[in-house]
């Protein structure tokens, strides 16, 4: 099995969302592997582009302020490129369902412009798309695996199920290499702060690191795997270079499943401040939870060899200490 350190030298690399969480810590892992690396990002407001995120590695990489949704633009920027890793979209469940017009132009016509500028000027590109655990909805089992039955329960899910759709049917009908990895809840550096609408993670530690209190909804038994950032861009790179995840899907999963009240508890022992109580859940929301999930990881396991190796309270400080540092970059 091929291994990221020996397979990136002098590649051409372009990742959409390149100024966003997962995108600009993949971009610190490619430069030292010697990636000429292009970042795409829209900076759409609230929507998680930082160009701090690139500290370090500015002068490194190429950035490209562009919508995936310009056709045009797609057109030219996917030539030449050995890997897309193809991370732009929109990922707040609430705010699909209060604007879902925009939710499906993000994650349904901007990667189709993504696809069709492959297939029109790059069809040998290798193509790396991240999905999500939420287009399976409310399981029927546990740890749910990637032959249980996808039923979103709000239209970011259903957006972000068609947009993976698309990845397959064009390697299936087209011939371009895709490989869609669905993520669980993923944490770290870099992660947009600034609101509640991209996942309770961040939004719990910005509380918590504030000394605010933690309104968690329901009882706070609710059972959630979680993956450290850097594990989720091992797997990402993994996908990339291994013939073996053509046309495959694969979910991502930590090794520790745990329930809210103990995973704010961990937080408050760790960033030494914040409190916590339960609330019930608020009618939009209650709407959209899917209770209890957690991923079988099996599949990559056996495909690839990737398994999590940073635990939930090692990421958590890591993301602590580093939100102390450079905490006037995020919050505000």
């Amino acid at each position: 099995m091929k291994e990221p350190e020996n397979e990136f030298k002098g590649k051409n690399i372009l990742i959409t969302g390149g100024l966003g969480f997962i995108g600009s810590n993949l971009a610190h892992r490619l430069v030292p592997l010697g990636a000429r690396v292009t970042l795409v990002d829209s900076l759409i407001p609230d929507c998680g582009g930082n160009s701090f995120n690139i500290k370090g590695i500015k002068n490194d990489v190429k950035i490209n302020i562009s919508d995936i949704r310009d056709q045009d633009r797609m057109d030219q920027l996917v030539r030449n490129q050995d890997y897309i890793f193809n991370l732009a979209g929109q990922v707040s469940h609430i705010d699909s369902m209060r604007d879902p017009f925009t939710d499906l132009e993000m994650n349904c016509q901007g990667h189709l412009s993504v696809l069709e500028a492959c297939r029109k000027n790059n069809p040998d590109v290798k193509i790396i798309f991240t999905s999500t655990r939420q287009i399976y909805g409310k399981p029927n089992y546990l740890p749910v695996d990637e032959k249980h039955p996808l039923r979103p329960t709000d239209i970011n899910g259903i957006n972000k199920m068609a947009g993976e759709m698309y990845h397959l049917l064009y390697n299936s009908v087209y011939g371009i290499r895709t490989v869609s990895l669905r993520l669980t809840n993923t944490f770290g550096p870099r992660q947009l702060m600034k609101h509640n609408r991209q996942g309770f993670i961040p939004w719990f530690i910005r509380q918590t690191m504030d000394g605010e209190e933690v309104k968690i909804f329901g009882d706070g038994n609710q059972k959630r795997d979680m993956n450290y950032v850097d594990d989720v861009v091992d797997a990402l790179l993994l996908a990339a270079i291994n013939e073996r995840a053509d046309g495959e899907v694969f979910n991502l999963g930590g090794d520790e499943v745990i329930g809210l009240v103990n995973f704010v508890k961990l937080l408050i022992e760790i960033a030494q401040s914040g409190s916590y109580s339960l609330v019930p859940f608020p009618e939009e929301r209650k709407k959209i939870d899917i209770g209890d999930f957690y991923c079988n990881r099996r599949k990559i396991k056996d495909y690839l060899g990737w398994k999590p190796m940073i635990s939930i309270k090692e990421g958590l400080t890591n993301t602590i200490e580093y939100y102390k540092r450079f905490k006037n970059y995020y919050w505000s």
